[in-house]
């Protein structure tokens, strides 16, 4: 019976993201619901460099508004505007998803010309299952929590998904998370991909232009 790799024709070469390192000792908080909010979200608002988001699901998630909002009532607002906030003080964002964007996502991201001229760089793989928040290469989240509003907005008890996950700065490990993020965000994977008649189009061939999602009528505000 012939292998796998021989009907082929020929062995690919193994994937970076084929890997299982040995064990080591890492400093590490582990964070479970409403953690999610409080530490990932909130690193990601003080970022001064940039931020990398890897997530299977996008949706519309709700965040505290800024320092200035804070006394008034329900100071709520998207988690795009306060992205938009770090594109301005130009702060890299990058969002590596696998489906769609909701709707009320991308109506939000019409209001923020900013993020749709490329100061949020959106690119679409169907095979991304991970969930990562890397902030300014120095603070990474590995865990469950999509970027979804149950996953890391700010929900309220009762009303959030069960998530479980961690929080470091283990310089090691962010270096193998953010060359694995690396080379999946420019296509590295690609050539080996079985996936291809679900695939919006190769991220091989994208280089570094942002990925523009389509119009969607902006929700009319209250």
């Amino acid at each position: 019976m012939k292998s796998r790799a021989s009907r082929r024709g020929s062995a690919l070469p193994p994937s970076p993201l084929d890997i299982a390192l040995p064990a080591r000792a890492i400093a590490m908080e582990l964070i479970a619901g409403r953690g999610h909010y409080e530490r990932v979200l909130s690193a990601v608002f003080d970022a001064k460099v940039s931020v990398w988001i890897a997530t299977a699901n996008v949706k519309e998630l709700m965040v505290e508004g800024p320092p200035a909002t804070a006394r008034k009532r329900d100071a709520y607002v998207s988690v795009l505007a306060r992205l938009d906030e770090l594109a301005k003080r130009g702060v890299e964002l990058r969002l590596l998803h696998a489906e769609i964007p909701s709707g009320p996502f991308r109506a939000e991201l019409q209001y923020h010309p900013r993020l749709l001229a490329g100061g949020l760089a959106l690119r679409r793989c169907p095979r991304v299952h991970l969930k990562a928040v890397i902030v300014d290469g120095a603070v990474l989240y590995l865990g469950s929590a999509n970027w979804t509003g149950a996953g890391l907005g700010a929900k309220g008890s009762g009303r959030r998904n069960f998530e479980l996950g961690f929080v470091t700065d283990d310089a090691p490990l962010l270096d193998q998370i953010q060359g694995l993020y690396e080379r999946i965000w420019t296509g590295g994977e690609c050539a080996a991909c079985r996936l291809r008649e679900d695939c919006p189009g190769p991220l091989v061939e994208l280089g570094q232009a942002p990925v523009t999602l389509r119009k969607t009528k902006p929700r009319r505000r209250k």
